[in-house]
């Protein structure tokens, strides 16, 4: 490794000068504080490469320069010439592509040749070996007498090629050196760039890595010199007005003062490969990507509904309007450019709850675009909706909200969240808390239902994590005598469903299904009987015969974790790290993993090791204690990578655990398959 010329010269000043602080070297040779540390990391490494010990800094910033580098060091340390340098042929290929994207002359063999010091056959071979690295591009090489050696083709596909090919010669030794002498950049070009994407950073409060701040200044150079030369993009994939009042386009502008000739879309195109890392593939909004995304708005709106218990009149019109916005705002999205929204900051009282539901419901839409959605974006959807539901005389106002705290961990309480939302089909369920959470919880709600008990001037409900039919019945029936006095009847839309069906042809039974919920729930206050929508991973799916173990004891709970979750461990399902988790955060005096008298549940945040959903099942014919006198003789195992995907298995379970009698036959079940036959009989739920 040698060392380039800054990072010489600032060798050189710190050896006849240890006592210089970091501010005079930046103010005497115009540097920033990263290109200080930047250029020392290179010292060092090029110390340690002479075997000779590294400049330190101590807490106060000051340098410490060992005493034998002053005689060590030679006085002038230069980089050796390029001259001296022999390229692999893969290397001279990337030098020549460069050089055909960034000269403004015509080339010919002999700049080759006297560029990159190699014979004229040696050259013509290299071309060759070009021509197969530009072929993926969609681009050729080119030869004649009058324009010499060039690249054809779409001018978005020779910026991709362009990228690529100087990333590629970055890593190169002495690879910066290369690129500002072969496509002809003065240190000065690459200063100014660099002290305006500083800038930048200041402005939008963000760090470019080192590797783009090395590699930005000499891309952009390299376009801006493309596009004076007339060279720019004939058409572009997004709509360049609706970002033009991003903060990202407007601090590229600062970037851009003094190239007055760059077209709008062009100083679009340079921003998103300022801001992004992956814009390198032209990506159209087509008409097979619209109708995705008019799909995810629509499967938006349905659990739109499902959480606001309103049924959306006139959904299609909605559908429309919301696709008007979102087909120029998924770029937004996507590339993360944020927007300022002047309505933001006036939401009224009733559209805060509404805004956190829109945000909630947008589930969808943010797993189809591959990130979340902006609060900003997510306004434009709450006023939409607002409106809409304005319009068909619907307030969210006029709905019970509830809340839901529990301190059983993740899966239990979204299990929970699910079993009240299934039992009381006419209220807003706002959120799933833990009790610190609740603590800060600063929107309007109106019921809470809760795991332990709490200081709150709301209604508050005391309920189990885990509800047995009877208990379900019993909380019903005291929620209702407690808000109205008396406990609406309740209807089966199965069994109404079935009777229409025996008189008439249904056309579309789900709209029709939410038509009589809606209707029922909202004039004559009567509630459903319904099953909440699940991911469709069944229990019997999981827990397969082979992530079955039977045994007759364990010696305690902790060895009865380790020995469950073996089966997962050994398929991979899960991590080392996921089983101590499960043992680490499980505490004796509060065991909320127990859901029956013989089952626990033992499982643990998906952070904490999970590669895939996955359960197994531990059978013991003696129980052990996982709490004071509570022996368990049925261990299951839960592996959950989100708060989704093990949902359908996870209520299935419950209604296994609710028989005593299956419980007990897995108790005196012979085989692993005995055991699954019986967990089969819940998969069809």
């Amino acid at each position: 490794m040698q060392l380039d010329d800054r990072s010489s010269s600032l060798l050189q000043e710190l050896l006849s000068n240890p006592s210089v602080k970091s501010k005079n070297l930046e103010v005497k040779y115009g540097l920033s504080r990263r290109q200080i540390s930047y250029s020392l990391e290179k010292i060092n490494d090029w110390l340690e490469g002479q075997h000779l010990p590294k400049i330190e800094r101590n807490q106060q910033g000051d340098f410490i320069v060992d005493a034998t580098l002053f005689s060590a060091v030679p006085d002038e340390v230069n980089k050796p010439s390029t001259k001296k340098y022999i390229f692999s042929e893969a290397e001279r290929v990337e030098l020549i592509i460069l050089m055909l994207l960034s000269r403004c002359e015509e080339l010919s063999l002999i700049h080759f040749t006297s560029s990159i010091y190699v014979s004229k056959n040696t050259i013509l071979n290299d071309l060759k070996m070009a021509q197969s690295i530009v072929e993926p591009y969609d681009l050729i090489i080119r030869y004649s007498r009058r324009f010499g050696y060039s690249i054809e083709g779409l001018e978005f596909q020779k910026r991709k090629l362009l990228i690529d090919v100087v990333n590629k010669i970055h890593h190169m030794y002495n690879g910066e050196t290369w690129v500002q002498q072969l496509a002809e950049i003065t240190e000065e070009e690459v200063q100014l760039i660099h002290e305006r994407l500083e800038k930048i950073e200041t402005h939008l409060n963000l760090k470019f890595t080192d590797d783009k701040m090395t590699t930005l200044p000499h891309i952009l150079l390299i376009l801006l010199r493309r596009i004076k030369l007339g060279k720019t993009i004939n058409s572009f994939h997004i709509n360049y007005e609706e970002l033009s009042d991003t903060k990202e386009y407007q601090a590229v502008q600062e970037l851009l003062t003094d190239f007055a000739y760059i077209p709008t879309e062009e100083r679009l195109f340079i921003t998103l490969q300022i801001l992004t890392t992956n814009v390198s593939s032209s990506e159209r909004l087509e008409e097979d990507l619209v109708t995705d995304l008019n799909q995810a708005l629509e499967k938006m709106l349905e659990l739109f509904e499902q959480m606001s218990c309103i049924l959306l009149q006139d959904k299609k019109q909605l559908l429309h309007m919301m696709m008007q916005h979102i087909k120029p705002a998924y770029y937004r999205i996507k590339y993360k450019l944020t927007i300022t929204n002047p309505l933001q900051e006036t939401i009224n009282s009733e559209f805060i709850e509404l805004h956190h539901l829109v945000k909630k419901s947008a589930l969808p839409l943010a797993e189809f675009i591959g990130c979340d959605i902006p609060d900003s974006e997510c306004t434009y959807l709450t006023m939409l909706i607002g409106g809409w539901l304005t319009k068909q005389g619907d307030s969210i106002l006029s709905k019970t909200k509830a809340v839901v705290v529990c301190t059983n961990g993740v899966s239990i309480s979204k299990l929970l969240l699910i079993t009240l939302n299934d039992l009381f089909p006419e209220f807003i369920f706002l959120d799933s808390l833990s009790v610190r959470e609740f603590k800060t919880y600063d929107l309007e709600y109106d019921i809470v239902f809760s795991s332990v008990y709490l200081q709150t001037n709301k209604r508050l409900f005391i309920v189990k994590p885990i509800l047995q039919n009877e208990e379900k019945s019993s909380l019903r029936k005291q929620v209702m005598e407690s808000l109205h006095g008396f406990t609406p009847s309740e209807l089966s839309l199965k069994n109404i469903l079935e009777i229409v069906e025996k008189y008439a042809i249904i056309q579309n039974r789900k709209l029709l299904a939410k038509e009589l919920q809606h209707y029922f729930t909202n004039q004559h206050s009567l509630s459903f009987k319904s099953q909440p929508e699940l991911q469709k991973t069944n229990l019997h799916e999981l827990i397969m015969p082979e992530n079955i173990t039977l045994l007759p004891s364990v010696s305690s709970w902790e060895e009865a974790v380790r020995l469950g979750a073996l089966p997962l461990l050994l398929n991979g399902s899960i991590k080392p790290s996921y089983v101590e988790a499960m043992i680490q955060h499980y505490d004796m005096e509060d065991p909320y993993i127990i859901i029956s008298p013989y089952v626990a549940i033992p499982h643990d945040k998906p952070e904490s090791g999970v590669n895939e959903v996955s359960m197994s099942l531990l059978r013991l014919e003696q129980g052990v204690e996982f709490a004071k006198n509570r022996p368990i003789q049925i261990v299951v195992i839960i592996a959950a990578v989100d708060k989704q995907q093990h949902l359908r298995a996870l209520v299935q379970l419950m209604k296994l655990v609710e028989s005593r009698e299956d419980c007990e036959a897995i108790i005196r079940a012979q085989t692993p398959s005995d055991i699954h036959n019986i967990i089969t009989k819940y998969g069809s739920d």
